[in-house]
């Protein structure tokens, strides 16, 4: 090489080391942009066929009841499945925050089939669940197989698993902002982890984009009347907060009572879901009808363009309570849509708003108290419904946040900073050691 060539290759390589020094961020941004691809590809198509599973099972369970009836028998299936071949990862979305806050060995890649097949013979078969769980669970077994091949430190690792949780919502219900921030709240309550913000946001976006390239449709919403934001609509809407708040500590603390009688009760784990599944079985076919299992959608459509009796919303938390807490797969947050949209729109008789705009607010505002992500659940509510409802949506959201208490649908989450010091007490102190 001549001594041109090589103080040419001197002065460009000269160049760029000026540059990365003038821009220090740009390394973590390609490095992070490369990933967030590779992320955004693998977790979209995931959910995209896992969307497109979920419609066709409940399609064919809607022509065909008879399904129903088998419920007990997909239960201990799915039962057995994981006691003796996916006990590893029966922690679900707990074990996923377990490994971001305390990051162990990789997520085995069988989460991914266990729970997308779980998931879908419990939909197939009429549970009543969701599938958010599913999404996030198959987005981390996914990403974090890419933990070796990048050579990622523990920090970087928590990073991924971040950014997978961030695509996987983003991705199952069309809404990348929220799925965002959602990754960035879920992990402490009232705290975020801001380090991680250009990876979930990439993540959330991209992998949302992937499934609309495959097809799999999202269900859009529309509220109809909106009052212009006065004194009496925001009282109006801290009072229906205060409602969905202890709606949603009602859910996660029925849940989590419900799974220790089943575990308390039932010593063989296979024989719970059994069980569930015929509770599950008598109490549709007592009452005849499907309206509360399955994702329950057309019913969430149908409390924004009509009032709903108060007893929707109940039984929808009945039935999706015992079916998780038996220990079928799925996800709570479908539910806790419905439940919070039926309660809205039930309300409407003895709150002075439109009966689709308490909806609308009962819809993330449950959600924002069950998983203590209000910043999410605000963003959800604008994504999904528009802006115009937005000052409603984040009242609720923040004071069904308020009022849910320390309680959460996830068990392994964390509290990061007490909602207010009345919250102080022995329980909470055990969970604050961060």
């Amino acid at each position: 090489m001549s001594v041109r060539h090589r103080n040419y290759i001197g002065i460009v390589l000269f160049n760029i080391r000026f540059f990365f020094r003038k821009y220090p961020a740009l390394p973590y941004v390609l490095k992070w942009l490369c990933i967030s691809l590779i992320i955004g590809a693998l977790v979209g198509t995931a959910s995209a066929g896992f969307l497109i599973s979920l419609q066709w099972a409940t399609d064919f369970r809607e022509n065909h009841l008879w399904l129903i009836g088998l419920l007990p028998v997909a239960g201990m299936a799915v039962g057995l499945l994981y006691h003796y071949w996916g006990k590893e990862v029966e922690a679900g979305n707990n074990l996923l925050l377990n490994t971001i806050n305390q990051p162990g060995k990789t997520i085995p890649f069988r989460m991914a089939p266990f729970v997308y097949l779980g998931t879908v013979m419990t939909h197939f078969f009429g549970g009543s669940a969701g599938r958010e769980g599913t999404a996030l669970q198959m987005a981390g077994a996914i990403s974090d197989q890419l933990s070796r091949p990048f050579s990622l430190n523990r920090d970087d690792r928590k990073t991924l698993l971040m950014a997978a949780i961030a695509a996987g919502f983003g991705s199952v219900f069309g809404t990348p902002l929220a799925g965002a921030v959602f990754a960035l709240e879920i992990l402490f309550i009232g705290k975020i982890r801001y380090h991680a913000i250009f990876p979930v946001f990439a993540s959330a976006v991209l992998a949302s984009l992937m499934t609309d390239l495959w097809g799999a449709k999202h269900t859009h919403y529309q509220i109809g009347k909106i009052p212009a934001p006065d004194f009496l609509p925001v009282i109006c809407s801290i009072i229906a907060g205060m409602v969905f708040g202890i709606c949603a500590a009602a859910f996660s603390k029925l849940l989590h009572k419900t799974g220790a009688v089943f575990r308390a009760r039932i010593a063989f784990p296979p024989l719970r879901p059994f069980i569930g599944g015929i509770i599950v079985a008598l109490a549709v076919f007592a009452l005849g009808t499907t309206r509360y299992i399955g994702l329950g959608i057309p019913i969430i459509i149908e409390s924004l363009e009509h009032r709903l009796p108060m007893y929707d919303f109940a039984l929808k938390m009945a039935f999706t309570i015992i079916t998780l807490a038996a220990g079928f797969k799925g996800g709570e947050v479908t539910p806790l849509f419905f439940i919070g949209a039926a309660l809205g729109s039930a309300l409407s008789l003895f709150i002075p708003l439109p009966f689709g705009l308490l909806a609308g607010m009962g819809f993330v505002a449950v959600f924002a108290g069950a998983t203590n992500t209000p910043l999410a659940c605000i963003l959800m509510g604008i994504e999904l419904f528009g802006a115009e409802c937005g000052i409603y949506v984040a009242i609720a959201c923040v004071v069904s946040y308020l009022f849910s208490g320390h309680n959460s649908i996830y068990s392994q989450q964390k509290i990061g900073s007490e909602k207010n010091s009345r919250y102080r007490n022995d329980r909470d102190k055990s969970f604050s050691d961060l």
